[in-house]
């Protein structure tokens, strides 16, 4: 038999199966308002697995891909059965309890940020709250504890960068606090290589930033064989070189920093990418969604069974959504295990896209929806 007619007896096998699929959804909906009436969860995981386990040893060869395609099934079976009850009744409630907001403002209130005058972090500050006045913190995890505290409205921290990824600190502080995240800001990054007005480029056999920032200038830094010198921050950095009586040291760091504390620029655009950008998120208390949200963060973490992973990356797919952002992280004190950390694109105005989070909350072990907001870039 050639391909095409291959192909026609797989088309007729097709026929046969849709409607015996349809059947299975309809009678998935009688399962769900019998559940309904009678408080039973959605899922049932023992009952899951012996289904496939069944599947697995009728089919033989095929049994790993069968049950890859019986598992399918079930997960789209019980998106409809919790789109019917109305699974994740207290999150549904908080997502729509939420603020509402058009532009993100912080009302004159304070807003913190990592560093020193002259980070990034405060550019972007500066730049997502004009009318507001920015507070600095030494760490990252103070800028968490202002906003715990009610020290500031809000907190901006860095999460990734288009050269060097992502940030792991900022993500193991998201999943410790489990903050909202109510915006977010793709800001243009510029190194330049600055040093203090007497001191000479041949000199220069240590250049100071953040970790972050020197390995997003690594070429250059190879280039000229300097060692980097890890800081905490890259305008704090600028500080220190300024005030150090060293003249054999540079500082990576941003034009503005150069300017804020004295220093000459030698070099400008060092960084390995002439797009290089590093994403802010801006970190709340408070839910507060947008109207134009267009951008999902979630936390989750999976069950200890084969292919639990990937089956709740299928659900959204299945829903149509784009994920941007995938982080796994472990789980302090636990042995191998992991937090999840997902960025997706879609708003919870989408009743599809709200079904389907609230049905993950549901199932899955843990669960933390983060907010739904708007990235500016």
């Amino acid at each position: 038999m050639d391909l095409l007619g291959l192909r026609k007896e797989i088309d007729n096998i097709d026929e046969q199966l849709i409607p015996l699929l349809l059947k299975r959804m309809s009678i998935s909906e009688q399962v769900a308002r019998y559940k309904v009436e009678r408080g039973i969860p959605v899922l049932n995981a023992e009952r899951e697995q012996q289904i496939l386990d069944n599947v697995a040893e009728k089919c033989g060869a095929q049994g790993d891909t069968i049950k890859t395609v019986f598992s399918a099934t079930m997960d789209a079976s019980r998106a409809l059965q919790h789109k019917i009850i109305g699974g994740g009744k207290k999150l549904r409630d908080t997502i729509e309890g939420a603020k509402s907001s058009g532009k993100l403002t912080a009302n004159g209130e304070s807003v913190a940020c990592q560093g020193v005058e002259g980070a990034y972090s405060g550019v972007t500050a500066n730049t997502l709250f004009p009318d507001s006045p920015v507070r600095f913190y030494k760490q990252f995890e103070d800028v968490f504890e202002a906003v715990n505290k009610g020290e500031a409205k809000y907190g901006v921290i860095p999460v990734e960068n288009s050269t060097a990824g992502s940030v792991h600190e900022s993500y193991d502080l998201i999943m410790k606090y489990r903050f909202y995240v109510v915006g977010a800001y793709d800001l243009k990054i510029e190194h330049c290589l600055c040093a203090k007005a007497d001191t000479k480029y041949e000199d220069i056999t240590d250049v100071y930033s953040h970790p972050q920032a020197l390995s997003q200038c690594n070429n250059f830094l190879k280039s000229f064989d300097f060692t980097g010198v890890n800081f905490s921050n890259t305008a704090a950095a600028a500080e220190f070189v300024a005030k150090s009586s060293k003249s054999n040291i540079a500082v990576i760091c941003s034009e503005l920093a150069a300017k804020k504390y004295g220093l000459k620029i030698l070099k400008r655009n060092v960084q390995n990418n002439n797009n290089n950008r590093t994403r802010f998120i801006v970190i709340s208390k408070e839910l507060v969604i947008g109207e134009d949200a267009d951008k999902i963060s979630l936390i989750f973490s999976a069950p200890h069974t084969t292919g639990s992973l990937y089956r709740v990356l299928g659900r959204f797919s299945m829903a149509g959504l784009n994920l941007t952002k995938l982080e796994s992280r472990p789980i302090e004190n636990a042995d191998f295990d992991y937090y999840f950390y997902v960025d997706v694109m879609g708003s919870v105005k989408d009743e599809s896209t709200l079904d389907l989070i609230c049905a993950l909350y549901d199932e899955l072990p843990e669960f933390e929806f983060l907010g739904n907001y708007f990235e500016w870039k």
